[in-house]
């Protein structure tokens, strides 16, 4: 699997990295701000796209609002429009609801490093998982659910029903607002495990529970 990962400028977007290649595959990493992201003239023109080289995108986590975040929301789009599989994670998970019309407003509460439970309903790249699952945030802004559209829906939420996770309704478009590549997240390789297999590249189970079990014994010595 060919994956591109945005990097927003974020202390946390290598273990992402690492995650993905535990469980078999590599990436190419790019800043928001590479001009590798910029589609030329010529190639928007022809109905091309650098997301066309990737079988998947992962837009990381990072500082500031979606609209500060270099190419992001122009690669989400992108891929909306090319229906190439993409992962947004925390400001990532912001990016993709404001690309399709949504609003990221201000948190009822500041959560850095925190962790609280997420409630779901199975499906995406929540699939499989507890409910509800712990995980851990660091986010002073939210998804506005009133301003989604009805075609992102929403998969999980927090104990006080801020938007967790979400996914597209007709393409293999998911985010999460919470850092499943933090040890402090339970099933964290699932859930990435998950998105690879929403993609059409499906992890081995066994390595996936191998994963999940190394991780928890870590957390246990915690």
């Amino acid at each position: 699997m060919r994956i591109l990962v945005v990097d927003n400028y974020d202390s946390f977007v290598y273990n992402l990295v690492q995650y993905i290649g535990q469980l078999g595959e590599t990436c190419t990493v790019w800043r928001n701000d590479d001009d590798r992201l910029v589609d030329s003239a010529e190639a928007r023109a022809a109905g091309r796209s650098v997301v066309q080289r990737f079988d998947g995108v992962l837009i990381s986590p990072g500082p500031g609002t979606p609209a500060a975040a270099g190419q992001s929301i122009p690669l989400i789009k992108a891929c909306i429009r090319y229906e190439v599989p993409l992962f947004g994670v925390c400001l990532g998970h912001q990016a993709l609801a404001e690309a399709l019309g949504g609003s990221v407003v201000r948190a009822d509460e500041l959560l850095h490093g925190k962790t609280s439970p997420v409630w779901h309903d199975g499906s995406g790249v929540m699939r499989g998982l507890p409910d509800p699952v712990t995980v851990t945030r660091y986010h002073s802004l939210t998804v506005d659910e009133a301003s989604l559209p009805e075609e992102l829906v929403v998969t999980g939420r927090s104990d006080s029903g801020m938007v967790m996770s979400m996914r597209h309704a007709s393409l293999p478009l998911h985010g999460v607002q919470f850092h499943p590549e933090s040890i402090m997240t339970s099933c964290g390789h699932r859930i990435v495990a998950n998105w690879m297999g929403c993609a059409g590249f499906p992890v081995d189970e066994d390595l996936v529970r191998d994963l999940e079990n190394r991780h928890d014994a870590v957390l246990s010595g915690l």
